[in-house]
């Protein structure tokens, strides 16, 4: 691990370009303090800096407002560093102007340690940098987003990020974090599916049931999902379905009993709501666990509680945009524990149907309504 960092705010920093660096740098789990040096202190520091990016607050404050001040400051900061950490810091990053940073910069100098500066495009003052810095502030990530997906930059917790698996486009890779975190939260952490049971997956050609038939797949349970074309049942079977039932002429209820030899199904993950609960809970094995995540038929049915205590089942509703941060990145510490490496083998991948251009995103949304899509649709920034 590397040694510790050391944030110098200067005035006038520039908050855009500050945020996802700090993010970075946080992630790497160093212990990490703040020094002001600038004239005024920011309010907006505290906002963005500390509460935002939870950062501790400055532990000293120095109006530094001209180079004669700064070189005078530089020996206060150079023995407030060794007493306050013992040791130099891995790496001093600058924000804000020159004058109000040059006191930093010579202290810096004076520690022997790596200086950048955010306003300078992260160029170090002697063009050197921690390697593992390096490659934290050049990763390619694609993140679970909270909203405001559809923007040329978004602020996410470092909790939520997650590299691009290998051998997956930064394009394709966008379409991964909500269906995983999605399926695997719901499927394997809540509901528990294991080897041998049986999965029922509705909306099958959805984003989300693509990637449900593939884990359940790799997991050794048998796959049952519904589609509303010929077509699009093919394509599920050669994800992995082993039983594909079309919503429009056929009963999946009768079609999942017979497939399971009159049991039912272990786990349903259900997109529908309201207007499958009742054949839902009929399709359930004793013991089953129902998992709504979406109210496309409504959100007011009648549940029959008898037979539900009948086959000692159990109805749950879930969604991932509430959850607190620290639920979310347990859900993506998982996900990227167990299921990165399912896609890193090539033996689960996103499913894309189409990317179009961010000007047309009235039309992506067009054919989400058509139901005319297998799998995800992605908008290019």
């Amino acid at each position: 691990m590397l040694a510790p960092i050391t944030h110098v705010l200067g005035a006038r920093p520039n908050f855009v370009k500050a945020a996802p660096v700090i993010r970075a740098l946080a992630a790497l789990g160093n212990r990490q303090r703040v020094v002001h040096t600038g004239q005024h202190y920011d309010e907006r520091l505290s906002d963005v800096f500390f509460v935002q990016l939870g950062l501790p607050e400055p532990d000293v404050n120095l109006g530094v407002g001209s180079a004669t001040q700064a070189r005078q400051t530089a020996d206060v900061l150079v023995g407030m560093e060794r007493e306050f950490l013992d040791m130099s810091p891995s790496l001093v990053v600058l924000y804000g102007d020159v004058n109000s940073t040059v006191g930093a910069a010579l202290a810096g100098a004076k520690l022997g340690v790596p200086l950048a500066h955010v306003e300078a495009g992260l160029r170090s003052f002697d063009n050197t940098m921690p390697e593992e810095i390096n490659r934290r502030l050049t990763d390619q990530v694609c993140a679970l987003l909270s909203g405001g997906g559809y923007a040329e930059k978004v602020a996410v917790p470092a909790g939520q990020l997650l590299p691009v698996p290998a051998g997956v486009s930064l394009s394709d890779a966008a379409g991964l974090p909500e269906v995983t975190c999605t399926v695997h939260s719901n499927v394997f952490q809540s509901c528990a599916l294991q080897p041998g049971e049986t999965l029922l997956v509705h909306g099958g050609a959805s984003g989300i049931g693509t990637m449900a038939i593939q884990l359940a797949r790799e997991h050794g349970a048998q796959v049952a999902c519904t589609a509303g074309t010929p077509e699009k049942l093919d394509r599920c079977r050669e994800l992995g379905a082993d039983l594909a039932v079309n919503y429009n002429t056929e009963d999946f209820v009768e079609a999942v009993r017979g497939f399971t030899g009159g049991r039912g199904a272990d786990v349903i993950l259900d997109i529908v709501g309201a207007a499958y609960l009742a054949r839902n809970v009929a399709a359930l094995a004793a013991g089953g666990r129902l998992v709504v995540i979406g109210m496309q038929g409504g959100t007011r049915a009648e549940l029959d509680l008898g037979m539900l205590l009948g086959k000692r089942a159990s109805v749950r509703a879930t969604t991932l945009r509430a959850r607190p941060a620290a639920e979310k990145a347990e859900i993506v510490a998982a996900v990227r524990e167990q299921v990165w490496p399912l896609i890193g083998a090539g033996r689960v991948r996103p499913v894309i149907d189409r990317v179009l251009p961010l000007a047309e995103a009235p039309q992506a949304h067009r054919l989400m309504e058509s139901g005319s899509h297998f799998g995800k649709i992605l908008l290019a920034v």
